[in-house]
């Protein structure tokens, strides 16, 4: 791969940071994903974000790699970068999501209880 000028290479990265946080919703990221790249490397950092979420519950290597269709390779990656920033508040967010659905669920229960 050739190396592009520094500050053209940081402006790059800035749209496409950019031009996904505006994005606004699910659908538009996927467009735009799609537009940019294969269908394997979506999967590629789909999966990776999974096997975090899948080590982060304490899932062993041998379920994940069943699971995911992954390599224990790919597991490892994932695993010695467990602590890296980007990672935890991608797991904060499926966290806090998870937290929100649970919530829900439990509200609506306690509407319909109370509708009765």
């Amino acid at each position: 791969m050739k190396v592009m000028n520094k500050q053209i290479e940081v402006q790059v990265y800035k749209i496409l940071y950019q031009v996904l946080a505006d994005a606004k919703s699910e659908e538009g990221i996927e467009i735009i994903l799609a537009a940019l790249m294969s269908e394997g490397e979506i999967s590629a950092v789909a999966k990776r974000l999974a096997i975090a979420v899948f080590l982060d519950k304490g899932q062993s290597y041998e379920h994940i790699k069943d699971v995911l269709k992954v390599s224990t390779a790919t597991i490892a990656s994932v695993a010695e970068g467990m602590n890296q920033r980007g990672i935890q508040m991608a797991l904060q967010r499926v966290k806090a999501e998870e937290w929100a659905d649970v919530w829900s669920i439990r509200l609506s229960r306690a509407l319909e209880k109370l509708m009765k």
